[in-house]
């Protein structure tokens, strides 16, 4: 007699419509029934359209039938928010004192090395009036969803990525709000949007220390801050009011990550230190967290980002920064 095992190993096969992420990814399979030659499968109806809905169940009815042993197949769906769904193994915000250092970027880099790694990833982009993380990404596609809630994109390597530079009629539209409605956007962004089963969701935040990473910090399960500077003294200053803001709410500090840190020119062999020298050691001394990786200014990754194509970047510093990030989460973790 088939197993419920196999049913929702079967299930890994339906991939929804518009995200193109299993049932069971996306953890809609609710219940799996089965009693003698026929198997009774509940699914939750979270941000599927009905088109959709009517897609999913053919499809899961066909998986379902190639199994031994099997003569009927029920499905069928129940309502549940996507905040009842959802299952975020560990939520991790970027963050920086002021704008203009490379917080997006470390996020999206953060991002793709732990999907390398074979994680399930999704990044929350809640920098409303200045999203970036769609363009870098080289998304376009508007997000799928009904009145029940939304589902995010799916990147080229299968990031999940949530912006509202997703939901605008056209990305230039400048996003002209006040802080209350800017914070209940990012909440929405949280509750609204079916994540799914994720090992690491990434929140790229607004620079600064006020409403909206406050509202980050206090509604969200953060397991972890990144922050992110460069090497000017005006901004060492900065940072460590973003260290202070992090420490007052409680929130663990993973690390730094000082970008921008120098110019590597191959022709003389030499690194460059554009904006001074490097305070890299003096901000994880302050934050009391490791340094992640001291990132260069690379043309290269310059490029990649404008083309939409940073999953593509593979240079030596994604190594380190790999490895030291996921010994910075094994430390936090132990």
């Amino acid at each position: 007699m088939v197993t419920e095992e196999q049913v929702r190993e079967s299930l890994s096969q339906v991939l929804v419509p518009g995200i193109k992420r299993s049932l069971e990814a996306l953890n809609l399979v609710r219940k799996v029934t089965v009693s003698d030659q026929e198997v009774k499968v509940t699914l939750a109806s979270a941000a599927l359209s009905s088109g959709a809905q009517d897609w999913v169940k053919t499809k899961t009815k066909e998986v379902i039938e190639k199994l031994p042993e099997v003569n009927k197949v029920e499905v069928e769906f129940i309502e549940a928010k996507p905040a009842e769904l959802n299952k975020i193994g560990h939520t991790f915000a970027v963050m920086s004192g002021k704008g203009g250092v490379g917080k997006s970027l470390v996020a999206s880099l953060a991002a793709v090395v732990l999907k390398r790694q074979g994680y399930e990833v999704g990044i929350l982009d809640a920098d409303i009036t200045g999203p970036s993380i769609p363009k870098m990404f080289g998304i376009t596609a508007r997000p799928a969803g009904s009145e029940s809630g939304i589902l995010p994109v799916l990147s080229r390597s299968g990031i999940a990525v949530m912006s509202i530079n997703l939901l605008l009629p056209s990305e230039d539209d400048a996003v002209i709000w006040r802080g209350p409605l800017i914070g209940k956007t990012i909440t929405q962004f949280g509750e609204d949007v079916l994540w799914g089963k994720l090992d690491y969701l990434i929140i790229d935040l607004p620079p600064g220390t006020a409403d909206a990473p406050l509202t980050v910090m206090q509604s969200f399960s953060v397991s972890g801050v990144i922050i992110v500077f460069t090497p000017q003294d005006l901004v060492e200053m900065i940072v460590r009011k973003a260290i202070n803001m992090t420490q007052k709410m409680g929130k663990p500090i993973l690390g730094v990550v000082e970008n921008m840190s120098y110019l590597y020119v191959p022709e003389i062999d030499k690194k460059i230190e554009l904006f001074g020298k490097s305070h890299g050691e003096e901000m994880a001394q302050a934050a009391h967290a490791p340094l992640l990786g001291q990132l260069p200014i690379d043309p290269e990754l310059a490029k990649l980002c404008d083309e939409g194509n940073i999953e593509r970047y593979d240079a030596e510093i994604m190594n380190s920064f790999s490895k030291s990030l996921s010994e910075a989460i094994s430390a936090k973790a132990g």
